[in-house]
């Protein structure tokens, strides 16, 4: 048996992008990615916005066929031919808890139509009462039952949201940005309720998100990404003080530091250029147009992850501590 939950390898997800009237290119939205994640683990996933990061949660659920790779759950690869085995297993929160939640329905209806698709339940009574429990869960109360979504503010959405991923008790649960809408009080409440049903439930998760400081309070590890490719991950800690890849090091010295002595004393690292398209790559390393350390070898050979300390991989020909 694995020690991991759930494994990615090499996963790539292209989508047919129509260039002309006769013509059309692949958009490498996701392109070679690999990963592993240990039961009740956080792994974050970061990264500038359109480098793939929603479509890999997506992709792993099968959500978006794959093109190619592997993806491994509790030992047993998923296929789209037996994907339902694993719905039960496998859920996801998604972003807007705006958009995410049917205006039509109670939250008694939204929480149970899991439990109705997956039969979970003998008597009305006890689904009712599988219901109330998942709601106090996320912390509401059960007298939210009977009213609609639009009543809640995002905060209040966003947990029922989460309380419908629960509903069937789900072991790995991929988190799209789920506190990004959200005002900054309440991130810090809603990330507290995912840790505290980790430490209940151990759950793992797969934590995406563009906040490096949200990203390392609740992961245990983070990997970063850069246009489909991860080019960077290790521990959350080692990460956040020890970056080595030049995109990372960018990444981290633009969050923001409360104190001014200290801001105005560390030195930004500010990317030059624009983010290239993924319908138009650059050879070699797609990082490189961006690189102050680019090399020959960078516009030639694109370079994969390879180990630099105990779990610490980068993806980088000229790596700069």
């Amino acid at each position: 048996m694995s020690e991991y939950l759930l494994e990615v390898k090499d996963l790539k997800q292209h989508f047919l992008v129509r260039t002309g009237w006769f013509s059309s290119k692949p958009l490498k939205a996701v392109d070679g990615v690999s990963f592993e994640i240990k039961p009740g683990e956080t792994l974050g996933l970061v990264g500038e916005s359109g480098c793939g990061k929603t479509t890999v949660g997506r992709t792993i659920l099968h959500l978006y066929k794959p093109t190619s790779g592997e993806i491994i759950y509790n030992g047993q690869q998923i296929t789209p031919q037996n994907i339902h085995k694993f719905r039960q297993e496998m859920q996801i929160v998604f972003q807007d808890p705006y958009s995410s939640l049917n205006p039509r329905m109670t939250v008694s209806d939204i929480v149970g139509e899991p439990l109705d698709i997956h039969k979970l339940y003998g008597t009305k009574g006890e689904r009712d009462a599988r219901i109330k429990e998942l709601l106090r869960l996320v912390g509401l109360n059960s007298d939210h039952a009977r009213r609609y979504a639009h009543e809640f503010s995002g905060g209040q959405r966003q947990r029922i949201g989460i309380a419908r991923a629960l509903a069937v008790d789900p072991k790995f649960i991929v988190c799209d940005e789920p506190v990004s809408a959200l005002d900054v009080s309440i991130q810090a409440q809603v990330i507290n309720t995912f840790e505290d049903l980790q430490q209940k439930l151990g759950i793992a998760y797969l934590f995406i998100a563009h906040d490096l400081l949200v990203v390392k309070h609740i992961s245990q590890r983070i990997a970063v990404m850069y246009l489909g490719r991860i080019v960077e991950i290790a521990d959350a800690d080692e990460v956040i003080t020890h970056p080595v890849h030049p995109y990372t090091q960018s990444l981290i010295s633009a969050i923001p530091i409360p104190d001014p002595n200290t801001a105005r004393a560390r030195k930004r690292i500010p990317l030059e250029g624009d983010v290239p398209s993924p319908l138009n790559m650059p050879s070699g390393c797609a990082f490189r147009t961006r690189c102050r350390y680019a090399t020959e070898r960078c516009a030639q050979e694109c370079p994969t992850l390879a180990e630099i300390g105990p779990g610490h991989r980068i993806a980088c020909w000229n790596p700069h501590e």
